[in-house]
C-alpha cells in the first residue's frame, strides 16, 4: 500500500521530492524507545531501535537496516549515496561510511518525516486504515485495545482546509471529520478484521453524529486507500444491512490526514478517564 494520498505536504516534500528536514527538528532525532521504524509511505519495517545511535548530526542515525529493506543509489549530486525504501522507493536520506562512529562504521542518516515508529521489535510489514467514528478520543482508546494494532494517531481528514486546528473543526465549516489512522501488523490482522472492529466500536446507524456529539465532524466514515478496501467495507455494510441495520457510514477515498494537536493524541490515557460515547458491541 502506498500512502501518498494521505501524507501532508511537508512529508511529501521529503519522501517524494527528496528534500531534507532541518537538523534537530525531527520527531525521532532524540528518541530511544524500543521498537521498529517503518517507511512512512508504505509501512515496511526498515530499522530496529537497537541499531539507532546518537551521532550528533541532527537526524536519526542507524548503523544497520533490516535486510533487504533499504536500497542504495547514487545521489543526484553524484557524490553521496542516497537511501530509499526498497519497496516503494520513498526517499529516506543518505548513508555514510568511514566515520568510525560505531563498530559497523556505517551511518544511515534518515529524515524523521520518512519514518513511522511502532513499539514492536519483531514486526516486518504493516498496513494502514483510516476511519472516522465520532469523537476521536474514544475511537483511539478502543482501537488501542485491539491485538495487532501497533500505532494509532488521531487527526482531521476529508475537508478543504489545510492545517486545520481543533477550534476550526469544532466550528463545523472545514468539511473535515475527526479521524484516526490505524497502523497494524498485517501478519496478525487483516483489513477485514480492522474494519469489522470499526463497525463494532461505534453506532454506524447514527446519521447526525455519534452518541451525544452532533455535527459533521462526528460522522461515521471509512476512508479507503484502494478498491480492495472499498469493496471490503461495502461487503461488511451489506452484512449489517441484512441484519436490518440502516447504515449511515460514508465511504470516501483517502484524503490528506492532518495530525491533531499533541494533547489530543492518546487523550484518555493522559487524563486517566474512560470513553463516554464508545463501547464495543459484537455485530459480526
Amino acid at each position: 500500500m502506498i500512502k501518498k494520498n494521505s501524507l501532508i505536504p511537508e512529508v511529501l516534500k521529503i519522501i517524494r521530492d527528496k528534500a531534507t528536514e532541518f537538523p534537530f527538528t525531527g520527531d525521532y532525532e532524540k528518541s530511544d524507545s524500543a521498537g521498529t521504524y517503518l517507511c512512512r509511505q508504505c509501512g515496511l519495517a526498515l530499522f530496529r531501535a537497537q541499531s539507532k545511535f546518537h551521532s550528533g548530526c541532527g537526524w536519526p542515525s542507524f548503523d544497520e537496516e533490516i535486510k533487504h529493506t533499504v536500497k542504495q543509489q547514487t545521489d543526484e549530486d553524484g557524490h553521496r549515496v542516497e537511501i530509499v525504501c526498497a519497496r516503494c522507493e520513498g526517499h529516506l536520506g543518505h548513508v555514510f561510511r568511514g566515520e568510525k562512529m560505531t563498530a559497523l562504521d556505517t551511518r544511515h542518516c534518515v529524515n524523521s518525516a520518512s519514518l513511522d515508529f511502532v513499539p514492536d521489535m519483531t514486526v516486518l510489514d504493516t498496513e494502514e486504515a483510516i476511519f472516522a467514528a465520532g469523537c476521536f478520543w474514544g475511537v483511539e482508546a478502543l482501537f488501542k485495545q485491539l491485538p495487532g494494532v501497533l500505532k494509532t494517531e488521531v487527526g482531521y481528514s476529508g475537508g478543504h482546509k489545510d492545517h486545520p486546528t481543533y477550534k476550526e473543526i469544532c466550528h463545523g465549516d472545514t468539511g473535515h471529520f475527526e479521524a484516526i489512522r490505524v497502523v497494524y501488523d498485517k501478519s496478525k490482522l487483516s483489513y477485514e478484521d480492522v474494519t469489522k472492529y470499526f463497525f463494532e466500536i461505534h453506532d454506524p446507524t447514527q446519521p447526525d453524529g455519534q452518541g451525544p456529539d452532533y455535527g459533521e465532524q462526528y460522522l461515521s466514515v471509512v476512508f479507503y486507500y484502494d478498491d480492495e478496501q472499498k469493496k471490503m467495507a461495502e461487503q461488511l455494510i451489506k452484512i449489517l444491512e441484512k441484519k436490518n441495520m440502516k447504515i449511515a457510514t460514508r465511504l470516501l477515498p483517502v484524503a490528506t490526514f492532518w495530525p491533531a494537536e499533541e494533547y489530543h493524541q492518546d487523550y484518555y490515557t493522559k487524563v486517566g478517564k474512560t470513553p463516554y460515547c464508545h463501547r464495543y458491541m459484537k455485530r459480526f
